[in-house]
């Protein structure tokens, strides 16, 4: 063991990013309070005893500083879900509000903006995000306005089925204690913006005057981040296609503008023989670069991706600076390292987990030896080194998709499989057409030029919308699993950081974790049944495989987190129209055959009152019986009763019948936003009552 650490004593040091987040992972998954101060204890115990009887090898050193970045990693994400913290609404209510903007997120798309307010009410959150229709805003209001209006708002949503988006997490560490919708009139006192907002808004609003549409939008994303006019049906075209990431704007985009300022900064300064005596360019170039990447970060809002993709850049211009090699994976692992300590609930976020891994994998495997001398430079004709540069593309895009496929179907359940040939279009079309177009453009729109720039910007962008949705039409361009297990996701991230990070041939160990990950991934079973947590959507599997909804009417929102859950890529039928279905106005029965028997489900679905006597007899013939209601005290299911009250205690739920296994949302947990401290305003008066007490 220690001659095997001594040959990759170069690659240590690369784990120590991993062991930090293996904490910061531990935290997140270990429920209890008193777990999370095991897991630090156990791991400075760790660290004590490998020091005090490795007799100084590197084995014992290592696993003393992996033990205790570990207790430091956990230590960190809860010190900082702690110093977040801030009240929930307790329950969904109507209020006035009287609060200045934090923020602004139009989304003209869809025809709304959304406001961040910094309430100033102590029976409501600190801050709120509230959706207005933008027909009812006036153009001045900016971040410092003062807006009135009446607003019904909601507490951040749990996942509503296991596997769904924990809305609640992310809004804890982002402070927002409450969503809703604007309702009626507002009124606006407006202030004047900051500078930044002012660009930012007026840029925005001149690129959509250029390109019109969901170019327009992509366009604008590229430059200012604001991505609300892609239409719906593109944006789900682009993520289907794996061509999403080229929306927010992160690695890709930072680094084609470092690369474009760095190589116009040396060719200028190249034309003054006195600067270029006395002066390192490369070292001024990569200044210049810096400045610019951060005005560029500042340009689009400084959001967390953005910021992560500063860091990295700004590590490799400092590498650059020094004369180190520019690209290695210790500079990658230092980037990962700054972002961990700075936002340290980062680790669960698919962002951050997708684009640490995509950069990881190129770096790592043009590092390898046999790539780089497959594609390193060499004397040749411009055919071959053209075919080469197309070969080393495609072997990237195809690695990069095998490495993102795990993390895509763990947090969407859905990974498109034709994204490394998209990719392989849309990333030099972005980076080489359309981003040096825009730029361009708006240089020459200061004196009016800039016209046959945007035309050919905006055919780019066309070309880049047709290619999205040519790839995600394509029959079988998508993959869909049903909701992954954690064990198994684990594993293959395990698997392929092992291959990743060490140089020797005990590195392809990491098959083993991987593939069985994998395995566990591609067999875990679909659900036969899934319910939501408010008891209103239900999702059952007909005799044909298909997954058939309760409620014909439910939300497109709705039937596509179902579909996801249950490993569906596609539209989902309505239980009316199944062959082993009897439904009423009132409840739906279906007979399902699972595990060597028959399972019999039923589900209220309407508003009115059932007869007792008809209840009842429904619940002793049923194996299942599903409710938005609290069902009477006398109705008793053969196996299971998921009414309003079991469900407030188990969240959304879904049931393999094979095994007979019921997997849940909510599980007991310290976790700070499982059980907040919550504040609520006083019930408004119902219409046609006083509302005095007791009344």
């Amino acid at each position: 063991m220690e001659h095997w650490l001594e040959r990759e004593r170069d690659q240590l040091a690369l784990w120590l990013p991993v062991a930090l987040g293996g904490g910061m992972a531990a935290w997140l998954m270990l429920p209890a309070r008193g777990q999370w101060i095991a897991f630090i204890l156990g791991c400075l115990a760790l660290a004590a005893a490998a020091l005090a009887t490795g007799r100084g090898g590197r084995l014992a050193r290592s696993i003393a500083v992996g033990a205790l970045a570990a207790a430091l990693g956990c230590s960190l994400i809860w010190w900082r879900a702690d110093r977040v913290a801030a009240p929930v609404l307790a329950r969904p209510a109507v209020v006035d509000l009287a609060a200045p903007v934090e923020r602004i997120e139009r989304l003209p798309a869809r025809g709304i903006v959304r406001l961040t307010l910094a309430t100033e009410r102590s029976d409501l959150p600190p801050r709120v995000r509230v959706n207005v229709d933008a027909a009812k805003l006036r153009a001045g209001i900016g971040a410092g306005s003062r807006v009135m209006l009446k607003a019904r708002l909601m507490p951040p949503a749990a996942p509503a089925v296991p596997g769904a988006y924990d809305f609640a997490r992310v809004a804890w560490f982002s402070g927002l204690g409450a969503t809703g919708t604007a309702l009626g009139p507002i009124t606006i006192e407006p202030t004047r913006a900051t500078s930044g907002e002012r660009m930012r808004d007026r840029l925005t609003r001149h690129i959509h005057g250029r390109v019109e549409g969901s170019a327009g939008g992509i366009a604008a994303a590229l430059v200012t981040g604001d991505r609300g006019a892609i239409t719906p049906e593109d944006d789900e075209a682009l993520r289907r296609a794996g061509l999403a990431h080229l929306l927010s704007v992160s690695g890709l985009h930072v680094t084609a503008v470092v690369g474009a300022t760095m190589l116009v900064a040396l060719r200028l300064l190249a034309l003054f023989p006195v600067l270029a005596i006395r002066f390192r360019l490369p070292l001024v170039a990569a200044l210049i670069a810096a400045g610019v990447a951060g005005f560029y970060t500042w340009l689009t809002g400084a959001e967390v991706p953005t910021v992560r993709s500063l860091v990295a850049a700004l590590i490799v211009l400092a590498a650059l600076a020094l004369g180190r090699e520019a690209i290695t994976l210790r500079l990658v692992a230092a980037g990962a390292l700054v972002v961990l300590v700075l936002w340290p609930e980062s680790i669960a976020s698919a962002s951050f987990q997708l684009s640490f891994a995509a950069v990881t994998a190129i770096v790592a495997l043009h590092e390898s030896p046999v790539v780089h001398s497959w594609f390193a430079p060499r004397e040749e004709g411009r055919q071959w080194r053209l075919l080469r540069g197309l070969g080393s593309l495609l072997l990237t895009g195809l690695v990069i998709e095998l490495v993102l496929m795990p993390i895509g179907l763990f947090h969407f359940h859905k990974a498109g499989l034709y994204g490394s040939l998209a990719n392989l279009v849309a990333i030099p079309l972005t980076t080489f057409v359309v981003m040096p177009a825009e730029a361009l453009a708006l240089l020459l729109d200061a004196v009016g030029l800039g016209a046959p720039i945007w035309w050919v910007a905006e055919v780019a962008l066309k070309g880049l919308l047709w290619l999205s949705n040519a790839v995600a039409g394509a029959p079988g361009s998508v993959a869909a699993l049903p909701t992954m297990p954690v064990a198994a996701f684990a594993l293959m991230v395990a698997g392929g950081l092992w291959i990743a990070l060490w140089r020797t041939r005990w590195r392809w160990l990491g098959t083993l974790p991987f593939a069985t990950g994998a395995i566990m991934a591609v067999a875990a079973p679909a659900p036969d049944l899934i319910v939501t947590g408010d008891g209103r959507h239900v999702e059952i599997r007909g005799r044909d495989g298909s997954m058939r909804v309760l409620r014909e009417r439910a939300g497109e929102y709705v039937r596509g987190m179902l579909s996801e859950a249950a490993g569906i890529d596609g539209e989902l039928g309505a239980i009316d129209d199944a062959d082993d279905a009897r439904c009423s106005r009132d409840v739906c029965t279906a007979t399902l055959g699972a595990g060597g028997r028959r399972w019999r489900v039923a589900a209220t679905r309407s508003g009115d009152l059932i007869p007792i006597g008809a209840m009842l007899r429904l619940c002793r013939t049923s194996d299942i019986v599903v409710s938005d209601r609290r069902l009477p005290r006398g109705c008793e299911p053969r196996w299971l009763r998921l009414d309003r009250p079991k469900l407030a205690k188990t969240g959304g739920v879904s049931i393999d019948l094979d095994s007979a296994r019921v997997a849940r949302v909510a599980w007991p947990g310290d976790q700070p936003w499982l059980s907040p401290v919550r504040v609520a305003p006083p019930r408004l008066p119902q219409p046609g009552r006083s509302g005095r007490p007791g009344e």
